[in-house]
């Protein structure tokens, strides 16, 4: 399994609604792509070269003539899985339904054999025209998946079709496209993330540093390809992400209330969550004195994830994660044949690495021995490793 990202183009047409497309790039990294933007020359009346330069990390060029020894056309044509253009305006349609090559864009479409995704916007007028109805007929029908514009309101008083589309909109009908997250369609996957916290009194708290971004963006990634998705959320900032059911608890015990009734009909549990592991034995209804704070009597709370292991089916799978400081490896075998799990992302937070951050880096460890190092990399990349090994696992079993 290669843990490469996937490199695409995300090529920018010459209408106002370029200064979206700043938005759709940033949502693409978080999916993990690697993106080269390539603008049409006339765009760069709306979006600069610098600005793509700085959200993207790479360079931008807009004519073939720039780094000829490169031969940019044909190598960012091999290097990338697709080639996604928006916006697209009426006149880049139309030449990109002659098959002009004209600009690097342009020569980069004709040079690749990738899959393409186009999102027009324009006035209601130029795309009802029938010559443009006419491009994009022509376009679908050598295979480029044309997306339809919004209605709305656009530039000045002016409204109707050929709004550009929400971001979610676009990225949702691009992942379809290419086919690569649609791998999980019809199954249902429980994912907890965040960490417990068990109260003390009505101020203060037992708890830990999650964040939760590891879970949600196990559950991103889940979503996109397809799944039916529940995250049980413990104390976590992170907003409510459409397409995703979200339940939030605080406690260790309102977590496993939750998780028990939803496991039933789950294919997959992913327990992400930081559980605390134990809590006061009494908590105070109200604030205690700093003079009588002398003291906490704890009581163990129970093991989630080995209840809900143990009373799993054989057809469940279970992904465990564990966060640790030495002997990293080896405590995640433990823990994965302890517990029974199909597999186990071990963290290595030595040093308060991991927690609140974008990063992670750990052991991917699966029930058949097999141990795979990450090294740091996003937690969006550590999700979609563990998912592609989760499909690998359901395959295996269905085949």
């Amino acid at each position: 399994m290669s843990s490469a990202k996937r490199e695409i183009i995300l090529g920018i047409g010459g209408g106002i609604a370029a200064y979206k497309s700043c938005e759709l790039l940033r949502r693409l990294q978080d999916l993990d792509f690697s993106i080269t933007v390539v603008p049409t020359p006339s765009s760069l009346n709306f979006v600069g070269s610098a600005t793509w330069e700085a959200l993207s990390g790479r360079s931008v060029s807009t004519e073939v003539w720039e780094n000829v020894e490169q031969v940019k056309h044909v190598s960012l044509a091999e290097l990338s899985e697709a080639i996604i253009i928006a916006p697209v305006t009426a006149d880049l349609l139309s030449r990109l339904a002659q098959g002009r090559a004209e600009d690097l864009l342009t020569n980069v479409v004709s040079a690749s054999k990738a899959p393409k995704f186009l999102v027009p916007a324009m006035h209601p007028n130029m795309w009802l025209n029938e010559s443009t109805q006419e491009n994009v007929r022509t376009l679908r029908a050598r295979g480029f998946e044309v997306m339809n514009p919004d209605e709305g309101r656009l530039t000045g008083d002016d409204s109707g079709i050929g709004r550009f589309p929400e971001t979610s909109e676009i990225i949702s009908a691009f992942l379809t496209y290419i086919g690569s997250h649609q791998d999980l369609k019809g199954k249902k996957l429980l994912i907890s993330a965040g960490g417990t916290r068990e109260a003390i009194d009505p101020v203060r708290f037992i708890g830990n540093r999650s964040s939760g971004k590891q879970g949600v963006a196990i559950a991103v990634e889940a979503r996109n390809r397809g799944a039916e998705v529940s995250l049980v959320l413990a104390n976590s900032n992170i907003s409510d992400i459409a397409g995703i059911e979200t339940i939030r608890v605080e406690t260790a015990q309102q977590m496993h209330l939750v998780l028990k009734q939803k496991m039933q009909n789950c294919d997959v549990l992913v327990m992400s969550a930081a559980v605390s592991d134990a809590k006061p034995s009494t908590s105070s209804s109200e604030k205690i004195k700093k003079k009588e704070f002398n003291s906490i009597d704890l009581v163990e709370n129970d093991d989630i994830l080995a209840d809900l292991s143990s009373a799993a089916n054989d057809s469940q799978l279970i992904i465990g994660f564990a966060a640790e400081t030495s002997n990293i490896e080896e405590s995640g075998r433990e823990k994965l044949k302890t517990k029974d799990l199909d597999f186990i992302y071990v963290n290595d937070v030595s040093g308060g690495a991991i927690f609140g951050s974008d990063l992670s880096a750990g052991f991917l460890i699966s029930s058949d021995g097999i141990s795979t190092r990450i090294e740091q990399t996003s937690k969006a990349k550590v999700a979609r490793m563990i998912l592609d090994n989760v499909v690998s696992r359901l395959s295996y079993a269905n085949g």
